[in-house]
């Protein structure tokens, strides 16, 4: 007799179940085309996270001490070149060009003085010359007679007191001539010396000058002025605050001058080299798709630069990968680099292969 039917409650439990192998196959399928895309993504692309949002700061550093007189811009706004930001009371270094000025009129003074003293001292000089050369010619007339005296007392033609009397009037001939030499010969040092006085005169007035040019200077630094174009950020000063010399007011973050510093790892820079192009994600916007170019690499590593930078040679040496960082400049439109900020977290891919 033929066996019985099995009941279809039987037929159901033993149905194989194909439901799992279907899963199984769809994420081998999945995790195939996942692994082929990412090994042709990294046979192209060097990727890394460690990576940030950096460009030009600019401290703006108060020259000269004093109170804040005016403050002309507002935290996070944004200043042109040359603007005027902040006005120190000047009224102290005003003062001091005005002594300085003064001291400078002074000197010039002097000058003029120099100056008058010379043409005397010339025209003493002139006159002592003219009387150098009217003793010459007093003295050359005497000692013509004398030697005429001399040869007239010899036959008795003239008396003894007349060749005495010629005789001395030559004596005083040549001591007036030898005086007036002498009178001419000091007053031409005299010249020499107005006029090394007036030199030392000049060059006091070139050091007044000198302090003028200064305290302008000085006076120009109640003035602070914007370095570069950008955002003016870190305020640092309020109206009526005591500054001193060399403190920070405020920083800048200069425009158009955002890059992105990317710290690769060693391993990786052999793949890595200038003008390779570079696509960047800002974490903090997700839908922001930039790009940029390799630009330059930095001399030494990360660690190199550190306050405590490691020393191998302690004997407590662990092989750790070091980075490097890579400059990377952005291209973008200016709507999209306004968005940019230093200090932001990015995620960049060298392509490195097309």
């Amino acid at each position: 007799m033929a066996k019985a039917h099995e009941t279809p409650e039987n037929e159901t439990k033993k149905k194989p179940n194909k439901v799992l192998p279907i899963i199984l196959g769809v994420i081998l399928v999945a995790g195939i085309i996942f692994g082929v895309k990412e090994y042709i993504y990294y046979g192209k692309h060097i990727d890394t996270d460690d990576a940030q949002v950096d460009g030009d700061i600019s401290p703006v550093v108060a020259r000269v001490g004093g109170y804040v007189d005016s403050i002309y811009f507002e935290e996070n706004t944004h200043v042109n070149k040359d603007q005027v930001l902040v006005t120190i009371d000047d009224r102290d270094y005003k003062v001091k060009l005005e002594q300085a000025q003064a001291a400078k009129t002074g000197a010039s003074a002097n000058i003029n003085v120099g100056e008058s003293q010379i043409y005397a001292n010339d025209a003493n000089s002139a006159s002592a010359r003219a009387q150098v050369e009217s003793a010459a010619a007093r003295l050359e007339k005497v000692s013509k007679d004398y030697q005429r005296y001399a040869n007239l007392v010899k036959d008795g033609s003239v008396t003894q007191q007349q060749f005495d009397q010629a005789k001395a009037d030559l004596d005083v001939a040549q001591a007036t001539y030898r005086a007036t030499q002498d009178q001419y010969k000091a007053a031409q040092e005299q010249v020499g010396a107005t006029k090394n006085q007036l030199n030392v005169t000049h060059t006091g007035v070139s050091q007044k000058q000198v302090d003028v040019d200064y305290a302008k200077l000085q006076l120009s630094y109640t003035i602070v002025k914007a370095p570069a174009g950008g955002i003016a950020s870190k305020k640092n000063v309020q109206v009526g605050q005591l500054i001193q010399p060399g403190q920070t007011l405020f920083s800048i973050v200069n425009d158009n001058s955002l890059y992105i510093t990317a710290n690769f790892k060693e391993t990786q820079l052999d793949k890595i080299h200038d003008g390779q192009k570079v696509d960047i994600d800002v974490d903090a916007y997700p839908e922001l798709k930039l790009k940029g170019v390799v630009y330059n690499f930095a001399p030494a590593t990360g660690a190199k630069f550190s306050l405590l930078p490691p020393d191998n040679a302690t004997g407590n040496f662990v092989k750790v990968v070091q980075r490097i960082p890579v400059k990377i400049k952005i291209n973008g439109s200016k709507e999209d680099l306004d968005k940019l900020r230093p200090g932001m977290s990015v995620s960049v891919s060298v392509i490195y292969k097309n």
